[in-house]
């Protein structure tokens, strides 16, 4: 079931878990029936345990996931809104998850950048009382030529709140698109945030490395999963990325929880 709100400064999508279908690629004219989609364990495994949402899981208690970011997240380039990386999630987890109800909640905003959606943190992200929360920046400062240093500042100012809300947190680094590997800083930006994850403490995932890895490991054009915009991901991408993902969060949210005295042992 899809509920689709859209309050004037905000394009918001919540799937909430019923019926699903197994993912199938869109089939477009760009789009070779033989891409497969996967990518090597070694770039997608979260280096750690999603503790919350898997002590909720094991519960049997609903999840609340929103998925805050820029225009990737709100699903620029796709078909429709059904075919963000959120709604691809939701019915991906549902096949992962049979019988848990787990909601959805795409909080994408075009063109914003992390100081924009550390303002909306509380209002847009904490207000929903979320057990994981993902987070996708970093693209929008690259292609501007911004400095990185305050980007990485607010991203890292995010991080500590949420992390004090007691969430799940999943920082996700730009996507491997020409527009965005042209620009000279995002080698510097994929080090900043995955630097920033490791210092405090969050999940990374390494969309920038397995999107590299489709087109320069197996081969995969542009334009099967970048959309003509050269920039943004098309249906296959955005699907692609929502089936990794979801499996990366179904491992690490199946792994025995550590407490605080296993931690001290």
């Amino acid at each position: 079931m899809t509920r689709l709100f859209r309050p004037f400064w905000l394009a918001l999508t919540a799937v909430t878990f019923a019926a699903a279908a197994p993912f199938s690629p869109a089939r477009t004219d760009a789009v070779a029936p033989a891409v497969t989609c996967s990518a090597p364990a070694a770039l997608v495994r979260l280096d750690r345990a999603l503790n919350r949402t898997s002590q909720r899981l094991a519960a049997g208690l609903p999840i609340t996931i929103v998925a805050i970011g820029s225009s990737s997240t709100a699903g620029a380039g796709a078909s429709s809104l059904d075919h963000s990386y959120p709604s691809r999630l939701a019915i991906e987890l549902q096949q992962l998850f049979p019988g848990h109800t787990i909601t959805v909640l795409n909080r994408g905003i075009n063109g914003e950048e992390a100081a924009d959606m550390l303002a909306r943190l509380d209002q847009t992200v904490l207000a929903e009382k979320p057990d994981l929360v993902l987070w996708q920046v970093g693209t929008n400062a690259v292609l501007r030529d911004y400095d990185l240093q305050p980007a990485g500042a607010a991203i890292h100012e995010g991080l500590v709140r949420l992390k004090a809300s007691g969430v799940d947190v999943v920082l996700i680094d730009p996507q491997f698109a020409p527009r965005v590997i042209a620009k000279a800083e995002i080698e510097s930006m994929v080090s900043l945030i995955a630097t920033l994850a490791k210092q405090d403490n969050v999940e990374l995932f390494r969309r920038f490395a397995v999107m590299q890895n489709w087109r320069e490991a197996s081969g995969i054009p542009f334009e099967a999963f970048v959309s003509p915009d050269n920039l943004h991901m098309n249906d296959w991408g955005y699907g692609c990325i929502a089936k990794i993902l979801a499996g990366a969060i179904a491992d690490a949210a199946s792994r025995p929880v550590l407490t605080a005295g296993a931690i001290a042992r």
